[in-house]
C-alpha cells in the first residue's frame, strides 16, 4: 500500500490527547498529521479554518478526518482544497448543532455555564473510575490544558454552524464513522448528514461519543477499509 497522509482534526478540546490511542493503532502506511487549535483567541470555525488549510497545503494529497466539533471544518476544507483532499471521514459529528436546544440558547453558552456543565460531566469519571483509568487521566490533562472560556467559544460556534451546503457540495467520498451509543451527537445527526449527501458511507463502532478514543482498533479498521477502497486521485472541480 502506498503511503497516504491522514489529517486529523480533533474534537472540542482541540488537542491531540484523545487521538493518541488511534494514532498508536494506525498502520505505517497511514501517515498522520494532527492539527491542534489555539487555546487563546478566537475559536470560531472561520478562525480555525486557516490552520487546517495550512496543514493540508503542506501535503501533496490527504484524507481529512474531522471528529465531533471538527466535522464542519473537515467539510469546508475539503471543498476549498479539492485538488489535495482525496476523501473525508466524519466521526461522531454533525452538519448543524447536534442537539436542537443549542441553537436558540447559543447566547447562554458562556464560560460560567459551560464550566459548570464541564464539571458535572466530569463527576462520573471521578466517582466511577479508578485514578489510573486512561480516560480519567486524559480528561484531567485536558482540564488543565483547555480553559472553560475556550470550550465556551467553541460551543457557541457549534450552536451557530450550518454545514449542510458544504455537505451538498462535497465531491469527495465521505465516510461517517458513528458510535453505537452516542448521547452527545444522537443518531438524528447522521440522518441529516445522509439527507444532505446520500452518497455518504457509514460504519458504526461500539461505544459512546468517545468511541474513537476508547475503541481505537475498530475505528482503525473502519478507517483503513475506507481509505483502501477510495485510494483514487482527488476529484477536480468539475
Amino acid at each position: 500500500m502506498q503511503p497516504v497522509h491522514l489529517v486529523l482534526l480533533p474534537g472540542m478540546d482541540g488537542t491531540e490527547v484523545l487521538l493518541l490511542p488511534l494514532l498508536r493503532n494506525l498502520p505505517d502506511w497511514l501517515r498522520p498529521t494532527v492539527v491542534t487549535y489555539a487555546i487563546e483567541g478566537r475559536n470560531g470555525y472561520d478562525d480555525l479554518l486557516p490552520k487546517v488549510l495550512l496543514a493540508i497545503d503542506a501535503l501533496p494529497e490527504c484524507v481529512v478526518l474531522g471528529w465531533s466539533f471538527s466535522g464542519p471544518l473537515a467539510l469546508r476544507a475539503a471543498n476549498q482544497r479539492r485538488d489535495r483532499v482525496r476523501a473525508v471521514i466524519l466521526c461522531a459529528t454533525f452538519a448543524r448543532a447536534p442537539q436542537a436546544w443549542m441553537r436558540p440558547w447559543r447566547a447562554l453558552l458562556q464560560t460560567p455555564i459551560v464550566g459548570t456543565m464541564r464539571f458535572l460531566r466530569r463527576l462520573p469519571l471521578w466517582l466511577g473510575r479508578p485514578p489510573d483509568d486512561p480516560l480519567r487521566r486524559d480528561k484531567a490533562i485536558l482540564w488543565r490544558r483547555v480553559p472553560a472560556r475556550t470550550l465556551a467559544a467553541r460551543a457557541r460556534a457549534i450552536a451557530a454552524v450550518d454545514a449542510r451546503e458544504d455537505l451538498r457540495r462535497c465531491v469527495q467520498p465521505i465516510l461517517y464513522l458513528a458510535a453505537s451509543d452516542d448521547a452527545v451527537v444522537p443518531p438524528a445527526n447522521l440522518d441529516e448528514v445522509r439527507r444532505e449527501q446520500p452518497t455518504v458511507q457509514v460504519a458504526t463502532i461500539v461505544g459512546n461519543h468517545f468511541a474513537l478514543y476508547a475503541n481505537p482498533e475498530a475505528a482503525t479498521q473502519a478507517i483503513v477499509t475506507f481509505v483502501r477502497d477510495n485510494n483514487a486521485p482527488p476529484p477536480n472541480d468539475h
